[in-house]
């Protein structure tokens, strides 16, 4: 059999490298073919993956800045804390540019959930306070840090992840995504408050605890207490 001479194999696999390379550089969101596209959100009829472009010609410069995110959040929920989301949804021009913020504020102890974002790697910055951030890989390994103002975590996309005020005052937390609407999976209410709801004897069996354990928690998370944001 011959072998194939070391020239072949380099050229080989300079041509696999270039063909993964178009793979390897794609985010998580598609490029943009043009240099906006403000969302047309009352287009509602039109669905498409993301939101048809406001016409150009009805475009301001307004539609360009947001100041959402300026706003301290209502921290009087069951966690003890609040997203607002800088995302296509509040912030139309982010439409095509794969991009979105949150601001998340805490009261002292406050908890932003156990949650994922299907769509989206997560880094974030303390601008104030002292925050535990946490997340658990696929492998079942958890890793943390208590981070204070100015420090930076990244959370992989797709992985559980939480953040806990652990200071003595308010906590205050920005988060870039390289996704225009990275989604929310937030456990408490996927699990227990979800619309039809999880069979309680799924519940119980995944959790190994009793029936009445699932209804205590379910009655905890009624619609009223949906109050943070996420998206």
């Amino acid at each position: 059999m011959k072998i194939p001479s070391s020239s072949h194999v380099h050229m080989l696999l300079y041509l696999v490298v270039l063909l993964l390379l178009p793979l390897l550089s794609v985010s998580t969101d598609p490029d943009p073919l043009q240099d906006f596209c403000v969302a047309d959100q009352s287009a509602s009829s039109i669905s498409v993956n993301g939101f048809p472009c406001k016409p150009a010609s009805n475009v301001t410069s307004d539609d360009f800045f947001f100041d959402g995110l300026s706003k301290v959040g209502d921290t009087s929920n069951i966690f003890g804390s609040n997203v607002t989301g800088g995302n296509v949804l509040t912030f139309p021009a982010l439409n095509t540019l794969g991009i979105s913020m949150n601001r998340v504020d805490f009261a002292p102890g406050g908890v932003n959930p156990p949650h994922s974002h299907p769509r989206a790697t997560e880094s974030g910055v303390v601008i104030e306070g002292q925050v535990l951030v946490g997340f658990v890989t696929t492998g079942n390994v958890y890793h943390s840090k208590v981070l204070t103002a100015g420090q930076m975590f990244v959370i992989p996309r797709g992985l559980v992840h939480f953040q806990k005020n652990v200071g003595v005052g308010k906590a205050l937390v920005i988060a870039a995504f390289n996704s225009q609407l990275p989604g929310a999976v937030v456990l408490p209410f996927t699990l227990f408050a979800s619309t039809p709801s999880i069979p309680d004897d799924v519940l119980t069996r995944a959790f190994q605890v009793e029936e009445k354990v699932v209804e205590s928690i379910k009655s905890k998370f009624s619609s009223r207490a949906k109050t943070t944001h996420y998206r």
